[in-house]
């Protein structure tokens, strides 16, 4: 029992995980579960899509059918690419996009995170450059550590990603003699910045990567999600053969059945399945049957335009709300998907003051999560896709009042420094 000896009193194998086990973090966002749960706070934090307006009876009669007719194969274990026909119909999906995408190409995974875990799993020597917008998404930030990757981010704007800052960070890289594995990228309606990158820099960006064989991991769950019925060039149709593509069926329908997706050319493809199969031997059969039942008998694209009117009625809410309360700070104006991201004042620090905002019954979630590196102080991401416009209103009431309050012990700590240097 050397473990016991060399490990601690709360766990006696510490000395015995791999290396990369010590570098799972949880997520901030998780973290704040026990807060956001509690029915007097509002929550701006999460990314929960609304589904209060799912066809729940349909969907239980589905399910019902589902079970008594093809029962025996949906309790059964499935083809470890996902059953052929969702993907098939994953493909019909990418087409409301403008994607000419063959199902063969397609690998169902356990959600789109799991795609992610494949993809770096398969790509990531420990040391290795994973090159990222910043800020990025914090839950492929979180698998990104945990594989030991030196994670670099690269500055967007209005307009997305940088392709000129792209180039610049390419080429700083080389020169320290590192090895760039892809470029990790959300181009429609980023999380957490809530922009959408423009089609010229989509196309620029994507001549980048072929002169410097940069390979493309291109996350896309909000795509669908255009406030204006608008859909954007994915990277992937300008570029197949240079892109794998994560798809997820958590924002457009229903997180709970953890169905995602991977495009990615052959050879890719290939490794991907094995991967997958070494990890969960094959996606559940009861979920993929379950979306195909939904794709295939109900007016899902219907579904989709009653979400991006109801995200459109929540972004409009946020924004009016910041506009009134808090003229101070800056945001961004997403015209898609699920968030805004706010920079405050200067001197203010968003982790800081997150404790204060939550004794004020608001949540939200600190820049800092969006970062591999010591950034986002300044900056909070807003989520505007679960709360009623009316409490959306109330949360944005509640985090000025924190920060008007902060902003004034700034102001009085700069006026006593003041006093000291004229003694």
């Amino acid at each position: 029992m050397s473990a016991q000896k060399h490990g601690t009193h709360l766990d006696l194998w510490q000395d015995s995980y791999a290396a990369r086990a010590h570098n799972l973090r949880e997520s901030e966002i998780r973290a704040l579960f026990s807060v956001v749960s509690r029915p007097e706070v509002v929550s701006l934090a999460g990314g929960m899509p609304n589904i209060h307006d799912l066809p729940l009876a349909k969907l239980a009669n589905s399910a019902q059918q589902l079970v008594l007719e093809h029962g025996e194969q949906a309790m059964q274990y499935g083809g470890g690419q996902g059953w052929a026909p969702l993907r098939e119909s994953i493909t019909e999906v990418m087409a409301a996009e403008g994607i000419h995408a063959n199902p063969d190409n397609v690998v169902v995974t356990t959600g789109s995170q799991q795609a992610l875990d494949l993809v770096t799993q398969l790509f990531i020597e420990p040391g290795d450059v994973i090159l990222a917008e910043s800020p990025s998404y914090v839950g492929a930030l979180g698998v990104f550590k945990a594989y030991q990757a030196d994670v670099r981010h690269i500055p967007l704007d209005d307009e997305g990603l940088i392709p000129e800052e792209f180039a610049r960070t390419v080429e700083q890289i080389r020169a320290e003699g590192k090895r760039i594995k892809y470029l990790y990228t959300i181009p429609n309606f980023h999380n957490p910045a809530g922009v959408s990158m423009s089609l010229s820099r989509r196309k620029e960006l994507v001549n980048l990567c072929r002169k410097y064989g940069v390979l493309v991991l291109e996350d896309n769950p909000y795509g669908l999600l255009g406030f204006e019925g608008q859909t954007l060039t994915p990277l992937v149709e300008l570029a197949p053969d240079l892109v794998v593509y994560l798809g997820s069926f958590s924002k457009i329908f229903a997180p709970g059945f953890r169905i995602g997706w991977a495009y990615a050319p052959p050879a890719v493809r290939d490794k991907l399945v094995v991967a997958s199969e070494s990890a969960i031997l094959s996606p559940s059969m009861v979920g993929q049957m379950a979306i195909h039942a939904y794709l295939r008998d109900y007016d899902w694209r219907g579904q989709i335009d009653s979400y991006r009117q109801m995200y459109r009625g929540r972004r409009d809410a946020m924004l009016t709300a910041l506009h009134d309360y808090l003229p101070e700070c800056s945001w961004t104006v997403p015209d898609g998907g699920f968030y805004t991201w706010l920079t405050l004042p200067e001197g203010l620090d968003s982790k800081a003051m997150l404790n204060r905002a939550v004794s004020e019954l608001v949540a939200y979630t600190p820049g800092t999560a969006f970062y591999a590196s010591d950034q986002g102080n300044q900056n909070i991401r807003l989520s505007f896709c679960y709360p009623t416009p009316e409490e959306i209103r109330e949360g944005v009431r509640r985090l000025a009042k924190v920060v008007h309050r902060e902003m004034d012990l700034v102001k009085l700590f700069a006026s006593q420094q003041k006093g000291k240097s004229n003694d």
